[in-house]
């Protein structure tokens, strides 16, 4: 399945190496199941978001996505794409940039032409073909039409598409330059929360988080000196105080680096899938490591 990755160190600014799709095993074992898609989101010193991804397949030149980048922002948000809709391109490889958000999803949406319909003329923010991005869009549309209020939009949008298309799972994390918001929806994959303090759970030691499949590594020695908040779709270290987000929880974390959260979708979705429902590509992604 994608692998989500969020997270803030609001209002400090500090630098953290990614390397994505990390694994030690050989290109060979890798080859029925390589991630179809590497991204990374964070934002520059003046506000303006950067966006460093790339279609990266088991045939490809995996350079991209082995090589450590390191990054400076009081926000990031990196994902690993298993593709379920859209095919292998950089248009359709998260994370994806609108009005000045930067949002990555894991998930399966279907009807997409219901769901270009509710759209509208908002369906010229999609530039791709992905379900995700069209979920973003929705999202994006919803935050206008709530005078600006993030979380009000994904709640909203979330909500809509729970009663009125089939639908897998919403999981989300949406960032700007300094807040972050996650969703998880329903129970189908989980998403972990840290409250990280600095030092980290043994207070003196920097960050160094590392997914179990070897997708995703993450190592910041600014966290060293001072707290974070991270979100992934597993946990990826150690520490005791990993928090899984109950199903339909919105959780955002301010630019004073503050957590609150609320249960945003509280029922089920009307017309849930299960993976023997979905097309045998999107199936795929989401049973994936």
């Amino acid at each position: 399945m994608c692998r989500l990755f969020g997270m803030s160190s609001a209002p400090r600014r500090t630098r953290a190496t990614f390397w994505l799709l990390d694994a030690p095993d050989s290109l060979r074992d890798q080859s029925r199941r390589d991630p179809d898609g590497t991204g990374l989101g964070h934002y520059d010193d003046d506000g303006t978001p950067r966006v460093d991804k790339a279609p990266i397949a088991a045939y490809q030149d995996r350079a991209f996505a082995e090589e450590a980048r390191a990054v400076r922002s009081a926000t990031f948000l990196a994902h690993v794409r298993f593709a379920s809709t859209g095919d292998l391109s950089a248009r359709n490889t998260h994370p994806f940039l609108q009005e000045g958000r930067l949002f990555a999803h894991n998930g399966v949406v279907e009807d997409l032409e219901a769901l270009d319909a509710q759209l509208g003329e908002d369906r010229a923010l999609v530039t791709g073909d992905t379900d995700s991005e069209r979920f973003f869009a929705l999202v994006t549309r919803s935050i206008r039409a709530h005078g600006g209020d993030v979380g009000a939009g994904i709640g909203h949008a979330a909500r809509w598409i729970a009663r009125h298309l089939p639908l897998y799972a919403l999981n989300l994390v949406l960032v700007t330059r300094d807040e972050l918001w996650a969703l998880r929806y329903p129970d189908t994959h989980r998403l972990y929360v840290l409250n990280r303090p600095p030092g980290g759970h043994h207070g003196d030691r920097h960050l160094d988080h590392s997914g179990a499949e070897g997708r995703m590594r993450v190592h910041s020695t600014d966290l060293t000196g001072c707290p974070a908040v991270v979100v992934a779709s597993e946990r990826m270290d150690d520490n005791p105080h990993w928090r899984l987000m109950a199903p339909g929880e919105l959780l955002h974390v301010g630019a004073d680096l503050r957590v609150t959260s609320r249960i945003a979708v509280p029922d089920p979705p009307e017309h849930l899938l299960g993976l023997s429902d979905l097309r045998p590509e999107a199936a795929a992604s989401q049973s994936a490591g």
